[in-house]
């Protein structure tokens, strides 16, 4: 997903940056020399596959490639992050605030699917807050691409994958050809990941459901189809278990035990829970995790490798898992990782933002939402003030400085 700040506006960047596309000769958005050959050539593997010759011209016929893809996957992570840090960006306040509202106005959808799949909300409500801001249209508008021209890109000329990118190129034709959406609906990410939680087309394809029952499958516009199909693909791909938390924070001895084990031996080894809590289904299996020396430690049930499915990153599932909790109304994680601080409530991150923006450095807005564009602006803040690190991080000790006047 890409990083989110205030989509209420376009950023000064992104305006310069669409100056720019608008002042430069009409040759740089030439195909690159030989695609139009590949093109032609690769409509042959598509009606092989299916496709109809009207839905390859309509989509494929004045295609060009989109070849910024290729910087986007060269391109290094551009804020290192602590997994304290991590964590606090996204189960922000921001987004639990948002995550208990969209509950509300979707209590009767998340109750069916959980009698449905056995889901929990909470899991849902994290993905989809992570994953696309709980649907929010800027979001669609302001940060994504149209998918087409990615994945025509790619299947041209990513060598590694080659043949994942033509498959995904015909999967997404396939959801044209049958009349689920359109080109200009099929907006995402630069890898072709689509709608309220950044579905590929394959997944879109061979795992969607039409859970809104309006007779087409899609990500896009009402929840239903995106949060139904996902709690799906949880089920089925990631073997969730009904009925199962994803694990909890413990306290008691760690390190000196390996492997799954029942809560019950887990318990009887003096692991605990760290809230005192007794562990509601004794017999099920968890593993140990203690992510940082000193750090919380957790057993994990098999509903976070369910979680992992969706996004392979052990940081990625614990930051969805303690997301979901905290919507659901659990407190913050007891045993601080260290060196950490806490996370910022809204209005203080708000605050943040406005300073920043007075003092000459963009946020890209002042709504609450930390990306990449009030990540550069702190960082360059912490840069000119010789705040160390220069780490992109606004946190506490950020907050302080700008209340000094620094």
């Amino acid at each position: 997903m890409t990083n989110i700040d205030s989509p209420a506006r376009l950023t000064r960047r992104a305006l310069l940056g669409a100056a720019a596309l608008l002042a430069a000769p009409a040759a740089a958005f030439a195909a690159p020399a030989g695609f139009a050959e590949w093109r032609d050539g690769f409509r042959a593997k598509a009606l092989a596959k299916g496709i109809s010759d009207a839905t390859y011209a309509r989509v494929m016929g004045s295609l060009e490639p989109d070849m910024s893809v290729f910087r986007q996957m060269q391109k290094q992570p551009e804020f290192n992050e602590q997994l304290w840090q991590y964590i606090n960006r996204r189960v922000s306040d921001w987004r639990i605030i948002n995550g208990r509202e969209a509950l509300k106005q979707h209590a009767a959808l998340f109750a069916r699917i959980e009698r449905d799949f056995g889901v929990e909300r909470g899991t849902l409500l994290a993905l989809w807050g992570v994953e696309s801001a709980y649907g929010d249209p800027l979001v669609q508008q302001n940060h994504m691409r149209p998918v087409f021209p990615s994945l025509a890109a790619l299947a041209w000329k990513e060598p590694r994958r080659r043949v994942y990118w033509e498959t995904e190129l015909i999967n997404a034709l396939k959801i044209v050809d049958r009349g689920w959406s359109t080109p200009q609906e099929m907006r995402g990410s630069w890898a072709g990941a689509m709608g309220h939680t950044q579905w590929m087309p394959e997944v879109w394809l061979n795992v969607g459901i039409d859970y809104d029952g309006d007779g087409k499958v899609s990500p896009f516009g009402r929840p239903d189809d995106a949060l139904g199909s996902s709690a799906k693909f949880l089920l089925n791909r990631g073997k969730y278990h009904r009925g199962e938390h994803w694990g909890y924070e413990v306290q008691g001895p760690g390190g000196s035990f390996s492997g799954s084990r029942s809560y019950l031996a887990w318990s009887r080894s003096g692991v605990t829970r760290i809230d005192g809590e007794p562990y509601p289904d004794p017999q099920a299996n968890a593993q140990m995790w203690i992510p940082v020396e000193g750090g919380p430690k957790f057993l994990l049930g098999p509903n976070f490798y369910a979680v992992k499915s969706y996004n392979p990153s052990m940081n990625y599932a614990l930051a969805i898992c303690h997301l979901g909790d905290r919507i659901l109304g659990a407190p913050p994680f007891q045993q601080p990782f260290p060196g950490s601080e806490r996370a910022l409530t809204l209005a203080e991150v708000q605050e943040m933002q406005t300073r920043l923006t007075r003092a000459g450095f963009d946020t890209g807005g002042t709504d609450g939402r930390v990306g990449n564009d009030t990540m550069k602006a702190i960082r360059d803040y912490q840069n000119k003030i010789g705040l160390s690190p220069a780490d992109g991080y606004g946190g506490l000790k950020v907050l302080a400085a700008l209340r000094q006047g620094r």
